[in-house]
């Protein structure tokens, strides 16, 4: 059973693995171009009327612990904000960003 909301997703969890391993000032940066990009793909549902936004049981309960700030990345006020703004997206587009970041963070990882 899982225990963690993003442990039901590899790259969800992979991707809060790497950015809880990164340096301050790149998550710093890394969380204020994920809020820019999130807003931007919430614009874009904007117009999308048929779009149905339902954040989840789990995402909710996510939501209550990050106001309880009991987790690292609630720490951190910033990277804190990008994931909540994250949350209210469409699953499916939660977790293609997620795949990004996975993705990309592990391919930097590698070539630094």
């Amino acid at each position: 059973m899982n225990r963690r909301w993003y442990d039901s997703n590899e790259h969800t969890e992979k991707a809060l693995s790497l950015l809880k391993n990164m340096d301050e000032e790149r998550r710093r940066a890394l969380s204020k171009d994920l809020t820019s990009f999130v807003r931007q793909i919430k614009e874009l549902h904007e117009d999308d009327e048929e779009q149905d936004v339902s954040i989840g049981i789990e995402r909710v309960l996510g939501l209550y612990k990050i106001s309880n700030a009991r987790r690292w990345y609630d720490k951190v006020s910033i990277l804190s904000y990008a994931l909540k703004t994250m949350s209210t997206l469409p699953k499916e587009d939660f977790y293609n960003i997620m795949e990004g970041l996975s993705t990309s963070l592990t391919s930097s990882s590698i070539s630094a």
